[in-house]
């Protein structure tokens, strides 16, 4: 039988602030962190927790993702902790993406000798889960994974996979993005994906793309065993990981969402779970017309046409692409643990073909809550659903 896995620490960083309870509090506060059309972590200082001899040396991204697991691993109350029972599997979507735009600028302005030599492991989208391993002195298993906006969910799921299997006892796992560079707005504006308006308004009429935000978060998973015999306290149970391929489009999401309908029904399979057990879904959500219509067609499909109360916790940060799954895990464990379900906000014109309770009017008392299902879907037509529980 497989161990249960727990989760025991949480960090966070996104546009409406760092640690878990600060951004909670803001999300159930209806807050918004997006001003001008961006989320950005404006008010982020990486002098917390790097010198700033090290801060030049590791990318935005990274920055993020060490501040989010410093964090977390403060949470759990692990010490010393990080021998060979303990992993870090940390995503992003892109890597450093603020410095490889510097860089190639740098090259084409100046050529060889103005390119950094710190540019290739700044750059590279496994720096962050390396960085933290040393960080830790973490000596167990470790990798990046990189599924576009997916990564988060996929990095707690592999890390959920990785205890089951007896490699570990403790995972760091998560994601984390910076892509507010002016060529990755500037692709994401050329494709038609983004806002004209600079507004989230997930599953309203009037949306008409994503808004960027950025940031990161990192949990602390580990068996349930381990966590006890050591006093931890536990934040939720990740009882259940499904994921799929559409196998369809590059961007776009099947029209029937298939990938979708599978990854979902893998994740309540494997918590042993049925769709009536689920009391709210934490939606990917992203305010895009195709995508927010299809998630909906594929909610009803799993669970016989109506599904339980859905909110999109991207109308409040934006999009963090790579650490978007793991930010929103931990708003899906503050609904478990304050038995409320967020707001989803700009939620005003009901679309028709959107026609799902999604909690405009959060936060919405839950009592009993005991099950939340949260969704992550990838460019290249990468899913990853996740089933959180009470603990």
């Amino acid at each position: 039988m497989s161990p249960d896995v727990v989760i025991t620490g949480r960090g966070v960083v996104t546009s409406l602030g760092e640690g878990a309870e600060t951004f909670l509090d803001a999300l159930f506060a209806r807050r918004s962190g997006i001003e001008d059309g961006l989320g950005p972590c404006a008010d982020f200082d990486v002098e917390r927790y790097l010198t700033p001899r090290e801060a030049r040396r590791i990318d935005r991204y990274a920055h993020f993702a060490i501040a989010a697991a410093d964090q977390a691993w403060a949470e759990a109350g692990l010490g010393d902790l990080g021998d060979g029972r303990v992993g870090v599997v940390v995503g992003t979507g892109v890597g450093g993406l603020d410095t490889l735009e510097r860089e190639v600028r740098n090259f084409l302005e100046g050529g060889p000798r103005e390119v950094s030599p710190h540019f290739v492991p700044m750059m590279m989208p496994n720096a962050a889960a390396g960085l933290i391993a040393m960080r830790l002195g973490v000596h167990g298993p470790g990798f990046s994974v990189s599924s576009a906006c997916a990564t988060g969910a996929h990095a707690l799921g592999e890390a959920k996979r990785m205890i089951e299997r007896g490699d570990a006892d403790v995972v760091v796992a998560g994601g984390a993005e910076s892509a507010l560079c002016g060529t990755s707005r500037a692709a994401f504006a050329r494709m038609g994906a983004t806002s004209r308006e600079g507004v989230s308004r997930p599953f309203d009429a009037r949306r008409d793309g994503f808004v960027m935000g950025e940031g990161a978060g990192v949990l602390v998973v580990e068996r349930a065993d381990h966590a006890r015999a050591r006093g931890a306290r536990l934040y939720g149970v990740l009882a259940g990981y499904g994921a799929s391929n559409d196998a369809f489009h590059i961007t776009q999401p099947d029209e029937d969402g298939r990938g979708a309908i599978r990854a979902m029904r893998a994740a309540l399979a494997d918590a042993g779970a049925q769709s009536g057990d689920v009391g709210h879904v934490n939606a990917h959500g992203t305010s895009t017309p195709f995508n927010d219509r299809i998630e909906v067609a594929a909610l009803r499909e799993v669970f016989g046409g109506d599904p339980p109360p859905t909110t999109a916790t991207k109308s409040a940060i934006g999009h963090l692409l790579g650490a978007a799954g793991a930010v929103e895990a931990v708003a899906a464990l503050g609904a478990l643990e304050l038995g409320a379900l967020p707001p989803t906000l700009n939620f005003e014109h009901p679309d028709p073909e959107c026609d799902i309770d999604c909690v405009p009017d959060g936060p919405r008392e839950a009592p009993g809550l005991k099950a939340v299902l949260s969704n992550s879907f990838g460019f290249g037509g990468q899913n990853a659903s996740l089933v959180l529980a009470a603990a």
